[in-house]
Protein backbone atom coordinates (compact mmCIF):
# COMPACT_ATOMS: atom_id res chain seq x y z
CA UNK A 1 0.00 0.00 0.00
CA UNK A 2 2.78 2.44 0.83
CA UNK A 3 4.24 2.39 -2.66
CA UNK A 4 0.87 2.93 -4.29
CA UNK A 5 -0.06 5.83 -2.06
CA UNK A 6 3.17 7.73 -2.64
CA UNK A 7 2.27 9.54 -5.92
CA UNK A 8 -0.85 11.24 -4.59
CA UNK A 9 0.72 11.68 -1.13
CA UNK A 10 3.55 13.66 -2.72
CA UNK A 11 1.06 15.75 -4.67
CA UNK A 12 -0.94 16.59 -1.58
CA UNK A 13 2.21 17.67 0.21
CA UNK A 14 2.82 20.03 -2.72
CA UNK A 15 -0.78 21.24 -2.81
CA UNK A 16 -1.49 21.71 0.84
CA UNK A 17 1.70 22.51 2.75
CA UNK A 18 0.91 19.76 5.23
CA UNK A 19 2.12 20.57 8.71
CA UNK A 20 4.16 18.39 11.02
CA UNK A 21 1.20 18.10 13.37
CA UNK A 22 -0.59 14.78 13.70
CA UNK A 23 -3.85 14.60 11.73
CA UNK A 24 -5.74 13.13 14.70
CA UNK A 25 -5.04 16.09 17.00
CA UNK A 26 -7.97 17.57 18.87
CA UNK A 27 -8.39 21.27 19.61
CA UNK A 28 -10.52 22.89 22.28
CA UNK A 29 -13.22 25.42 21.57
CA UNK A 30 -11.10 28.20 23.05
CA UNK A 31 -8.14 27.24 20.82
CA UNK A 32 -10.33 27.38 17.70
CA UNK A 33 -11.79 30.75 18.70
CA UNK A 34 -8.31 32.14 19.39
CA UNK A 35 -7.11 30.99 15.97
CA UNK A 36 -10.21 32.46 14.35
CA UNK A 37 -9.48 35.84 15.90
CA UNK A 38 -5.83 35.52 14.93
CA UNK A 39 -6.77 34.68 11.32
CA UNK A 40 -9.11 37.66 11.17
CA UNK A 41 -6.39 40.04 12.37
CA UNK A 42 -3.79 38.47 10.09
CA UNK A 43 -5.98 39.01 7.02
CA UNK A 44 -6.78 42.62 7.90
CA UNK A 45 -3.14 43.40 8.69
CA UNK A 46 -1.34 41.57 5.89
CA UNK A 47 -3.63 41.52 2.82
CA UNK A 48 -2.97 44.25 0.29
CA UNK A 49 -6.70 45.04 -0.05
CA UNK A 50 -8.87 42.57 1.82
CA UNK A 51 -12.14 44.15 0.72
CA UNK A 52 -11.42 44.44 -3.01
CA UNK A 53 -13.91 41.70 -3.94
CA UNK A 54 -16.16 41.73 -0.90
CA UNK A 55 -17.40 44.53 1.31
CA UNK A 56 -16.03 45.03 4.81
CA UNK A 57 -19.55 44.60 6.16
CA UNK A 58 -20.11 41.32 4.33
CA UNK A 59 -16.74 39.92 5.35
CA UNK A 60 -17.29 40.85 9.00
CA UNK A 61 -20.82 39.41 8.98
CA UNK A 62 -19.53 36.11 7.59
CA UNK A 63 -16.77 35.99 10.21
CA UNK A 64 -19.18 36.61 13.06
CA UNK A 65 -21.60 34.02 11.71
CA UNK A 66 -18.90 31.34 11.50
CA UNK A 67 -17.67 32.23 14.98
CA UNK A 68 -21.11 31.47 16.43
CA UNK A 69 -20.97 27.94 14.96
CA UNK A 70 -17.95 27.07 17.13
CA UNK A 71 -20.08 25.67 19.93
CA UNK A 72 -18.88 22.18 20.82
CA UNK A 73 -15.98 21.42 23.17
CA UNK A 74 -13.55 19.73 20.79
CA UNK A 75 -12.62 19.85 17.09
CA UNK A 76 -10.36 17.66 14.97
CA UNK A 77 -7.96 18.93 12.31
CA UNK A 78 -10.43 18.42 9.46
CA UNK A 79 -13.17 20.33 11.25
CA UNK A 80 -10.78 23.14 12.17
CA UNK A 81 -9.51 23.48 8.59
CA UNK A 82 -13.06 23.66 7.24
CA UNK A 83 -13.99 26.41 9.73
CA UNK A 84 -10.99 28.56 8.82
CA UNK A 85 -11.47 28.02 5.08
CA UNK A 86 -14.97 29.47 5.36
CA UNK A 87 -13.50 32.66 6.83
CA UNK A 88 -10.58 33.18 4.46
CA UNK A 89 -12.46 32.21 1.27
CA UNK A 90 -14.95 35.03 1.93
CA UNK A 91 -12.24 37.45 0.73
CA UNK A 92 -12.91 36.05 -2.79
CA UNK A 93 -9.21 36.07 -3.64
CA UNK A 94 -7.61 32.99 -5.15
CA UNK A 95 -4.22 33.76 -3.58
CA UNK A 96 -5.64 34.18 -0.08
CA UNK A 97 -6.54 30.72 1.08
CA UNK A 98 -6.13 27.71 3.31
CA UNK A 99 -5.34 24.55 1.39
CA UNK A 100 -7.29 21.33 1.23
CA UNK A 101 -6.70 19.32 4.45
CA UNK A 102 -4.22 16.91 2.92
CA UNK A 103 -2.84 15.54 6.21
CA UNK A 104 -6.26 14.37 7.37
CA UNK A 105 -7.08 12.98 3.92
CA UNK A 106 -3.89 10.90 3.88
CA UNK A 107 -4.60 9.58 7.37
CA UNK A 108 -8.10 8.65 6.18
CA UNK A 109 -6.57 6.86 3.18
CA UNK A 110 -4.21 4.83 5.36
CA UNK A 111 -7.13 3.82 7.58
CA UNK A 112 -8.85 2.12 4.63
CA UNK A 113 -11.13 5.03 3.72
CA UNK A 114 -13.51 5.01 0.78
CA UNK A 115 -14.59 7.78 -1.57
CA UNK A 116 -17.15 8.91 -4.15
CA UNK A 117 -15.92 7.41 -7.45
CA UNK A 118 -16.85 10.06 -10.04
CA UNK A 119 -14.77 13.10 -11.00
CA UNK A 120 -16.46 16.06 -12.64
CA UNK A 121 -15.69 18.75 -15.18
CA UNK A 122 -17.52 22.05 -15.52
CA UNK A 123 -18.65 22.94 -19.02
CA UNK A 124 -21.35 25.43 -20.01
CA UNK A 125 -22.48 25.78 -16.37
CA UNK A 126 -23.04 22.03 -16.11
CA UNK A 127 -21.38 19.39 -13.92
CA UNK A 128 -20.32 16.58 -16.24
CA UNK A 129 -18.87 13.15 -15.56
CA UNK A 130 -15.15 13.46 -16.32
CA UNK A 131 -13.93 10.13 -14.90
CA UNK A 132 -15.93 7.14 -13.72
CA UNK A 133 -14.07 4.90 -11.28
CA UNK A 134 -17.17 3.01 -10.15
CA UNK A 135 -18.05 -0.53 -11.20
CA UNK A 136 -21.11 0.79 -13.04
CA UNK A 137 -20.11 0.92 -16.69
CA UNK A 138 -23.50 2.29 -17.75
CA UNK A 139 -22.46 5.76 -16.59
CA UNK A 140 -21.26 7.57 -19.70
CA UNK A 141 -18.51 10.19 -19.69
CA UNK A 142 -19.99 13.60 -20.40
CA UNK A 143 -23.30 12.85 -18.66
CA UNK A 144 -24.60 15.73 -16.58
CA UNK A 145 -24.81 15.06 -12.83
CA UNK A 146 -28.14 16.36 -11.52
CA UNK A 147 -28.00 15.15 -7.92
CA UNK A 148 -26.18 12.92 -5.44
CA UNK A 149 -28.16 11.18 -2.70
CA UNK A 150 -31.24 13.29 -3.53
CA UNK A 151 -29.29 16.54 -3.07
CA UNK A 152 -29.01 18.71 -6.17
CA UNK A 153 -25.57 19.60 -7.50
CA UNK A 154 -26.54 23.26 -7.10
CA UNK A 155 -27.04 22.68 -3.37
CA UNK A 156 -23.87 20.62 -3.04
CA UNK A 157 -21.80 23.29 -4.79
CA UNK A 158 -23.30 25.97 -2.55
CA UNK A 159 -21.62 24.09 0.30
CA UNK A 160 -18.34 23.47 -1.55
CA UNK A 161 -17.85 27.05 -2.79
CA UNK A 162 -17.29 28.56 0.70
CA UNK A 163 -14.23 26.30 1.10
CA UNK A 164 -12.61 27.44 -2.15
CA UNK A 165 -10.89 30.83 -2.45
CA UNK A 166 -11.45 32.48 -5.83
CA UNK A 167 -12.43 35.79 -7.40
CA UNK A 168 -15.31 34.29 -9.39
CA UNK A 169 -17.24 31.09 -9.93
CA UNK A 170 -15.20 30.28 -13.05
CA UNK A 171 -12.06 30.04 -10.91
CA UNK A 172 -13.88 28.20 -8.09
CA UNK A 173 -14.95 25.57 -10.60
CA UNK A 174 -11.43 25.40 -12.01
CA UNK A 175 -10.03 24.80 -8.53
CA UNK A 176 -12.67 22.16 -7.74
CA UNK A 177 -11.60 20.30 -10.89
CA UNK A 178 -7.95 20.54 -9.83
CA UNK A 179 -8.42 19.58 -6.16
CA UNK A 180 -10.93 16.91 -7.28
CA UNK A 181 -14.61 16.86 -6.45
CA UNK A 182 -14.49 13.47 -4.65
CA UNK A 183 -11.91 14.82 -2.19
CA UNK A 184 -13.99 17.91 -1.46
CA UNK A 185 -17.17 15.84 -1.20
CA UNK A 186 -15.43 13.70 1.44
CA UNK A 187 -14.33 16.83 3.31
CA UNK A 188 -17.93 18.01 3.55
CA UNK A 189 -19.89 14.77 3.97
CA UNK A 190 -17.41 12.31 5.43
CA UNK A 191 -17.34 8.62 4.61
CA UNK A 192 -20.38 7.24 2.78
CA UNK A 193 -20.62 3.79 1.26
CA UNK A 194 -23.50 4.08 -1.22
CA UNK A 195 -24.52 6.89 -3.57
CA UNK A 196 -27.64 7.38 -5.64
CA UNK A 197 -26.61 9.51 -8.62
CA UNK A 198 -29.11 11.15 -10.95
CA UNK A 199 -27.75 11.77 -14.45
CA UNK A 200 -28.96 13.48 -17.59
CA UNK A 201 -27.73 12.18 -20.92
CA UNK A 202 -29.25 14.15 -23.76
CA UNK A 203 -33.00 14.13 -23.17
CA UNK A 204 -32.84 11.03 -20.94
CA UNK A 205 -32.66 11.21 -17.14
CA UNK A 206 -31.69 8.13 -15.17
CA UNK A 207 -30.66 7.14 -11.66
CA UNK A 208 -27.80 4.84 -10.73
CA UNK A 209 -26.85 3.37 -7.36
CA UNK A 210 -23.08 3.07 -7.03
CA UNK A 211 -20.79 1.97 -4.24
CA UNK A 212 -17.92 3.95 -2.81
CA UNK A 213 -14.46 2.73 -3.86
CA UNK A 214 -11.33 2.21 -1.82
CA UNK A 215 -9.63 5.60 -1.69
CA UNK A 216 -6.19 4.25 -2.60
CA UNK A 217 -6.75 1.15 -4.75
CA UNK A 218 -9.96 2.27 -6.38
CA UNK A 219 -9.32 5.98 -6.84
CA UNK A 220 -5.92 7.56 -6.27
CA UNK A 221 -3.83 4.90 -8.03
CA UNK A 222 -6.11 4.96 -11.08
CA UNK A 223 -6.20 8.67 -11.77
CA UNK A 224 -3.85 11.42 -12.89
CA UNK A 225 -3.84 14.93 -11.48
CA UNK A 226 -5.11 17.76 -13.67
CA UNK A 227 -2.19 19.98 -12.65
CA UNK A 228 0.45 17.75 -14.22
CA UNK A 229 2.80 20.03 -16.18
CA UNK A 230 5.98 18.08 -17.00
CA UNK A 231 9.29 19.08 -18.57
CA UNK A 232 8.77 17.92 -22.16
CA UNK A 233 10.32 18.58 -25.54
CA UNK A 234 9.12 16.88 -28.72
CA UNK A 235 8.74 17.63 -32.39
CA UNK A 236 5.81 17.52 -34.75
CA UNK A 237 5.93 17.82 -38.52
CA UNK A 238 5.31 21.55 -38.43
CA UNK A 239 6.44 22.64 -34.96
CA UNK A 240 8.58 22.09 -31.91
CA UNK A 241 6.60 21.52 -28.70
CA UNK A 242 7.94 22.62 -25.30
CA UNK A 243 6.29 22.16 -21.93
CA UNK A 244 8.46 23.93 -19.31
CA UNK A 245 6.69 22.24 -16.39
CA UNK A 246 5.57 24.27 -13.40
CA UNK A 247 7.37 27.59 -13.03
CA UNK A 248 8.84 26.56 -9.70
CA UNK A 249 11.13 24.03 -8.06
CA UNK A 250 14.87 23.61 -8.56
CA UNK A 251 15.81 26.60 -10.70
CA UNK A 252 19.19 25.15 -11.73
CA UNK A 253 17.58 22.01 -13.12
CA UNK A 254 14.87 24.10 -14.79
CA UNK A 255 17.35 26.44 -16.50
CA UNK A 256 19.48 23.52 -17.65
CA UNK A 257 16.41 21.94 -19.28
CA UNK A 258 15.40 25.21 -20.99
CA UNK A 259 18.98 25.76 -22.24
CA UNK A 260 19.18 22.24 -23.66
CA UNK A 261 15.70 22.44 -25.15
CA UNK A 262 16.37 25.62 -27.13
CA UNK A 263 19.71 24.31 -28.32
CA UNK A 264 17.91 21.30 -29.77
CA UNK A 265 14.97 23.39 -31.06
CA UNK A 266 17.32 25.67 -32.99
CA UNK A 267 19.33 22.70 -34.28
CA UNK A 268 16.23 20.94 -35.62
CA UNK A 269 15.10 24.23 -37.18
CA UNK A 270 11.31 24.15 -36.99
CA UNK A 271 9.42 27.24 -38.15
CA UNK A 272 6.95 27.18 -35.27
CA UNK A 273 7.38 26.75 -31.51
CA UNK A 274 4.49 25.70 -29.25
CA UNK A 275 4.91 26.45 -25.54
CA UNK A 276 2.42 24.66 -23.30
CA UNK A 277 1.39 26.51 -20.10
CA UNK A 278 -1.77 24.47 -19.53
CA UNK A 279 -2.52 22.55 -16.34
CA UNK A 280 0.25 24.54 -14.71
CA UNK A 281 0.40 25.46 -11.00
CA UNK A 282 2.53 28.55 -11.71
CA UNK A 283 5.40 29.62 -9.52
CA UNK A 284 7.93 32.43 -9.72
CA UNK A 285 8.55 35.16 -12.28
CA UNK A 286 12.25 34.26 -12.55
CA UNK A 287 11.24 30.95 -14.18
CA UNK A 288 8.88 32.66 -16.60
CA UNK A 289 11.42 35.34 -17.51
CA UNK A 290 14.12 32.78 -18.22
CA UNK A 291 11.81 30.97 -20.63
CA UNK A 292 10.68 34.17 -22.37
CA UNK A 293 14.26 35.37 -22.81
CA UNK A 294 14.75 32.65 -25.42
CA UNK A 295 12.28 34.18 -27.88
CA UNK A 296 11.92 37.84 -26.77
CA UNK A 297 13.23 40.42 -29.23
CA UNK A 298 13.63 43.27 -26.72
CA UNK A 299 14.25 43.79 -22.99
CA UNK A 300 11.06 43.04 -21.04
CA UNK A 301 9.41 42.95 -17.63
CA UNK A 302 7.17 40.24 -16.24
CA UNK A 303 4.54 42.82 -15.23
CA UNK A 304 4.00 46.55 -15.54
CA UNK A 305 4.44 46.96 -11.80
CA UNK A 306 3.67 45.39 -8.48
CA UNK A 307 2.18 47.27 -5.54
CA UNK A 308 2.94 45.83 -2.13
CA UNK A 309 1.86 46.30 1.46
CA UNK A 310 4.24 45.96 4.38
CA UNK A 311 2.89 44.69 7.70
CA UNK A 312 3.90 43.34 11.07
CA UNK A 313 3.26 39.78 9.89
CA UNK A 314 5.16 40.20 6.63
CA UNK A 315 8.19 41.70 8.38
CA UNK A 316 8.33 38.78 10.81
CA UNK A 317 8.04 36.33 7.92
CA UNK A 318 10.74 38.17 5.94
CA UNK A 319 13.23 38.11 8.83
CA UNK A 320 12.65 34.39 9.31
CA UNK A 321 12.72 33.12 5.74
CA UNK A 322 14.20 35.63 3.29
CA UNK A 323 17.51 37.24 2.38
CA UNK A 324 17.20 40.58 4.16
CA UNK A 325 20.19 41.99 2.27
CA UNK A 326 18.23 41.87 -1.01
CA UNK A 327 16.70 45.18 -2.13
CA UNK A 328 13.22 43.70 -2.49
CA UNK A 329 13.12 42.49 1.11
CA UNK A 330 14.85 45.60 2.48
CA UNK A 331 11.95 47.60 1.04
CA UNK A 332 9.52 45.50 3.08
CA UNK A 333 11.44 45.97 6.33
CA UNK A 334 11.96 49.70 6.13
CA UNK A 335 8.31 50.55 5.42
CA UNK A 336 5.81 51.37 8.14
CA UNK A 337 3.27 48.72 9.07
CA UNK A 338 0.28 49.05 6.75
CA UNK A 339 2.19 51.18 4.22
CA UNK A 340 1.59 50.42 0.57
CA UNK A 341 4.24 51.16 -2.01
CA UNK A 342 5.15 50.67 -5.65
CA UNK A 343 7.99 48.34 -6.63
CA UNK A 344 9.47 48.04 -10.11
CA UNK A 345 11.68 45.25 -11.37
CA UNK A 346 14.56 45.92 -13.74
CA UNK A 347 14.05 44.91 -17.39
CA UNK A 348 15.14 41.37 -18.27
CA UNK A 349 17.51 40.96 -21.18
CA UNK A 350 16.80 38.49 -24.00
CA UNK A 351 19.33 35.82 -24.86
CA UNK A 352 21.81 36.65 -27.58
CA UNK A 353 20.48 36.35 -31.12
CA UNK A 354 22.27 33.08 -31.91
CA UNK A 355 20.63 31.38 -28.88
CA UNK A 356 17.11 32.67 -29.41
CA UNK A 357 14.30 31.09 -31.37
CA UNK A 358 13.33 33.39 -34.26
CA UNK A 359 10.23 31.68 -35.64
CA UNK A 360 6.56 32.01 -34.73
CA UNK A 361 5.71 31.25 -31.10
CA UNK A 362 2.35 29.91 -29.93
CA UNK A 363 1.46 29.62 -26.24
CA UNK A 364 -1.22 27.17 -25.07
CA UNK A 365 -3.36 28.12 -22.07
CA UNK A 366 -6.54 26.84 -20.45
CA UNK A 367 -8.53 27.53 -17.31
CA UNK A 368 -5.98 25.44 -15.41
CA UNK A 369 -3.12 27.85 -16.23
CA UNK A 370 -2.69 29.22 -12.73
CA UNK A 371 -0.92 32.18 -11.15
CA UNK A 372 2.51 32.82 -12.72
CA UNK A 373 1.70 30.72 -15.79
CA UNK A 374 -1.23 33.08 -16.50
CA UNK A 375 0.96 36.13 -15.79
CA UNK A 376 3.64 34.81 -18.15
CA UNK A 377 1.05 34.21 -20.87
CA UNK A 378 -0.21 37.80 -20.45
CA UNK A 379 3.37 39.06 -20.60
CA UNK A 380 3.99 37.22 -23.89
CA UNK A 381 0.71 38.52 -25.30
CA UNK A 382 1.30 42.14 -24.28
CA UNK A 383 4.82 42.27 -25.75
CA UNK A 384 3.56 40.41 -28.85
CA UNK A 385 6.25 37.77 -28.37
CA UNK A 386 3.78 35.06 -29.33
CA UNK A 387 0.18 34.10 -30.13
CA UNK A 388 -1.96 32.83 -27.27
CA UNK A 389 -4.14 29.79 -28.03
CA UNK A 390 -6.78 27.97 -25.97
CA UNK A 391 -9.33 29.18 -23.43
CA UNK A 392 -9.46 31.97 -20.84
CA UNK A 393 -7.40 31.35 -17.72
CA UNK A 394 -9.20 30.99 -14.41
CA UNK A 395 -6.81 33.44 -12.72
CA UNK A 396 -7.01 37.09 -13.67
CA UNK A 397 -4.17 38.54 -15.75
CA UNK A 398 -3.86 41.40 -13.22
CA UNK A 399 -4.37 40.00 -9.77
CA UNK A 400 -3.82 40.11 -6.03
CA UNK A 401 -0.92 37.74 -5.46
CA UNK A 402 2.71 37.76 -4.27
CA UNK A 403 1.56 35.60 -1.40
CA UNK A 404 3.20 34.55 1.82
CA UNK A 405 1.91 32.21 4.51
CA UNK A 406 1.68 32.19 8.27
CA UNK A 407 0.72 29.45 10.76
CA UNK A 408 -2.24 29.84 13.07
CA UNK A 409 -0.78 29.58 16.60
CA UNK A 410 -2.86 26.77 18.11
CA UNK A 411 -3.65 24.49 15.18
CA UNK A 412 -0.56 25.16 13.06
CA UNK A 413 -2.78 25.42 9.97
CA UNK A 414 -1.10 27.61 7.34
CA UNK A 415 -2.96 30.65 6.02
CA UNK A 416 -1.84 32.20 2.74
CA UNK A 417 -2.36 35.87 1.99
CA UNK A 418 -1.77 38.13 -1.02
CA UNK A 419 0.50 40.99 0.02
CA UNK A 420 0.46 42.74 -3.35
CA UNK A 421 -1.30 43.52 -6.60
CA UNK A 422 0.34 42.64 -9.93
CA UNK A 423 -0.60 44.69 -12.99
CA UNK A 424 -0.07 43.01 -16.35
CA UNK A 425 2.36 44.55 -18.83
CA UNK A 426 -0.25 46.49 -20.84
CA UNK A 427 -1.56 48.19 -17.68
CA UNK A 428 -5.09 46.79 -17.86
CA UNK A 429 -6.69 45.97 -14.52
CA UNK A 430 -9.84 44.47 -16.01
CA UNK A 431 -11.23 41.54 -14.07
CA UNK A 432 -10.52 39.07 -16.83
CA UNK A 433 -8.27 36.12 -17.31
CA UNK A 434 -5.83 35.94 -20.20
CA UNK A 435 -8.04 35.91 -23.30
CA UNK A 436 -6.52 33.84 -26.13
CA UNK A 437 -5.87 35.32 -29.56
CA UNK A 438 -7.13 32.02 -30.97
CA UNK A 439 -9.96 30.54 -28.87
CA UNK A 440 -10.23 26.75 -28.72
CA UNK A 441 -12.25 25.32 -25.78
CA UNK A 442 -10.62 22.58 -23.71
CA UNK A 443 -13.10 19.76 -22.99
CA UNK A 444 -11.85 17.96 -19.88
CA UNK A 445 -14.63 15.37 -20.13
CA UNK A 446 -12.70 13.41 -22.75
CA UNK A 447 -9.12 12.38 -23.47
CA UNK A 448 -8.84 14.47 -26.64
CA UNK A 449 -6.43 17.41 -26.72
CA UNK A 450 -8.65 19.91 -28.51
CA UNK A 451 -6.27 22.84 -28.09
CA UNK A 452 -3.02 21.27 -29.26
CA UNK A 453 -4.67 19.24 -32.02
CA UNK A 454 -6.61 22.30 -33.17
CA UNK A 455 -3.45 24.40 -33.39
CA UNK A 456 -1.46 21.70 -35.20
CA UNK A 457 -4.29 21.39 -37.70
CA UNK A 458 -4.12 25.16 -38.32
CA UNK A 459 -0.35 25.03 -38.77
CA UNK A 460 -0.63 22.15 -41.25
Amino acid sequence: MTLKILPFLCLLFALSNIQAQKPDLQFSRSEILEDLDYLNEFLKDAHYNLYAYTSKRKFRKNYQSIRTTVSKDSFNLLEATTIFQKVIAAANNGHTEIDFPGARYIAYAYSGGTIFPIEIAFENEKCLVRKNFSNNQRIDLGSEIISINSESMKTILSKVYPLVSAERDYLKQTKIEAISFPRLYWQLYGQQEVFEVELRNGSRTEKHTINAVDLVEGYETKRTEILDAQLTLKFYESAAYLNPGDLSGDEVIYQHFIDSAFTEINTVGKEHLIIDLRNNKGGDNSFGDYLVSYFADQPFKWCKNIDLKSSKFLKEHTRLYNDTTATYFQNILRRNDGETYHYEFEPYEPKTSEKRFHGQVYVLINRQSHSQSAVTAAQIQDYEFGTIVGEETGDYASLFASLFEYPLPNTGIMAKVAKGFITRVNGSKKRLGVIPDIIIPDLLRDEKDEILDGLLKRLR
